[in-house]
Order: structure tokens, then C-alpha cells, then sequence
């Protein structure tokens, strides 16, 4: 089975990695300058560095839709710079998964391969895919919806730890991101994290830096560019979340929940 799956952050690579351990051949699509913070767990990290291992499983970077199945055929996922999703029509897929996260649909289409699975708001089910999965942390998270919409965002990160907006960083000015700590790192609230133009981004709570942006990235004030984990585990950092696990799970019932579809 052939997936195509938009977006390659920290969830669309938990979702990579279930789907690949159940046997599917998996093409990703993302943007070169991707704006992931969890890069030690996002396989968009192979369009940067043109490879990239995450809990064994090996990504490289694709050029052209053809380049792409033939690595999936090597047993390797693929990565392609394709944020529009172009390559779906030329590599006719049996099921696109739409996990950008975006809140919003960006372009997918219910007509765009036998099973089309959206990921988060922004899709219903019937509509624009034919099934859709709950993003949003608590007693729903994962599950699957195959008529109606995933809760509409909030604005508000899931508790982690008793933490929700702290355990954010945030851009505090337009500028280049340049990072000053390594993912993985023990931090002390108030400890510089990275810089934005010179503008330090200080350490909001203590725990673990779980994410940060690649440096060079260009950003806006206000916009994510880092993640502390306060259950101080850094060996977490290099491992799906169990939040991207939980996903996974709901996409590959999906796909199961259609497999007759697929066969015919």
C-alpha cells in the first residue's frame, strides 16, 4: 500500500512511523524551511540534511515523484519539497493523509486517492476526506470520525506536565532564529534558549528543551520557535510523543476501516 502524507512534523512522522511498521510504502511532503520545532523526531529534517533517522526508521530526500517510490520500494521513506501536494497525481496513491496541521484544509480533496484521511480541524469527514482524526489531547485524542469535524483549535497547547502556553517559546521579534542550546538539554527558567536578531528567547519553565527551529529560519514575533518538556526525560526527545502515537493508531484504523475500498 502506497501512502502519501502532507506535512512531515513531529505528528505526520508519528504517523509515518505507524504506517511504515504496518507494511506501507510511505512519500512525504513538506516545505524546505520547515518550521518543526521537534526536528529529532520530524522526518521533514531529510529535506534539510538529506537523510534522517527517527526511532531506526530511515527518510531521504526525494527529488522527483519517481525518485520517491523507487526509495519506498528500498524499504526507506521519502521525503519531497512539494507543500502542494503535486506529486499525488503522478504517483496515484492509495490513500493521501492530510496531517500539515494546519487548522485549516490546505487543498486536499476528497477525490484525491480510494481513501483521503484528514488530520486535525479544518476537515469533515464525507466532505473533503472520507475520514477525519481528533488532534485535540484529552479523553478523544486519536479517535477516529467518519461523519463531522475534529474539535476547532483553541489556541491553547495540551497540558503537559500541568504546563500548557509555558512550555511554548515564542519568537519576541522579526528576525533570524539562531539556536543556543541543543534539543535534549536540561533548562532553568530564564535561561537563554536561542536568539531572535540578537533578542535573547528566554527558557519559560525547567525541564527539557524538547524542541527548537533550525537556525536561519526566518520568524515573526509571536511565532512558535521552541518546546520544554517539564517531565524532564531528554531520552523523550528522540522518540515519537505519545500524543503523535495516538494519531498514528487513528490513521491506520482508517485505513483499515476502508480496506475493501483499497482492494477493489
Amino acid at each position: 500500500m502506497l501512502i502519501v502524507i502532507r506535512g512531515a512534523g513531529d505528528l505526520a512522522s508519528g504517523i509515518a512511523l505507524r504506517l511504515y511498521r504496518a507494511g506501507c510504502r510511505i512519500v512525504m511532503t513538506d516545505i524546505a524551511a520547515s518550521t518543526a520545532v521537534r526536528r529529532t523526531v520530524s522526518f521533514c529534517e531529510a529535506l534539510r540534511l538529506g537523510e534522517m533517522t527517527v526511532e531506526g526508521v530511515r527518510a531521504v530526500r526525494a527529488q522527483y515523484p519517481e525518485e520517491a517510490e523507487k526509495r519506498t520500494r528500498e524499504g526507506l521513506i521519502a521525503v519531497l519539497d512539494d507543500p502542494g501536494g503535486a506529486c499525488i497525481s503522478a504517483l496515484q496513491p492509495d490513500a493521501v493523509v492530510d496531517a500539515i496541521i494546519a487548522k485549516i484544509n490546505l487543498g486536499t480533496h476528497i477525490s484525491d486517492a480510494p481513501v483521503v484521511i484528514g488530520v486535525g480541524p479544518g476537515f469533515t469527514a464525507g466532505v473533503d476526506c472520507h475520514a477525519a482524526v481528533e488532534t485535540m489531547r484529552g479523553h478523544d485524542l486519536g479517535r477516529v470520525l467518519y461523519e463531522g469535524s475534529p474539535k476547532p483549535n483553541t489556541g491553547v497547547p495540551g497540558d503537559i506536565g500541568g504546563y500548557t502556553t509555558e512550555r511554548v517559546l515564542r519568537a519576541p521579534a522579526n528576525g533570524v532564529f539562531q539556536g543556543c542550546l541543543p534539543i535534549g538539554a536540561r533548562v532553568r527558567a530564564g535561561e537563554t534558549a536561542a536568539t531572535v536578531d540578537g533578542v535573547p528567547v528566554p527558557c519559560t519553565i525547567d525541564g527539557v528543551l524538547r524542541g527548537l527551529l533550525a537556525d536561519g529560519i526566518r520568524v515573526q514575533e509571536g511565532m512558535k520557535c521552541g518546546d520544554i518538556d517539564p517531565r524532564c526525560v531528554p531520552e523523550h526527545c528522540l522518540t515519537a510523543s505519545d500524543k503523535a502515537r495516538a494519531i498514528g493508531g487513528g490513521v491506520l484504523e482508517a485505513l483499515l476501516h476502508f480496506s475493501g475500498r483499497l482492494e477493489d
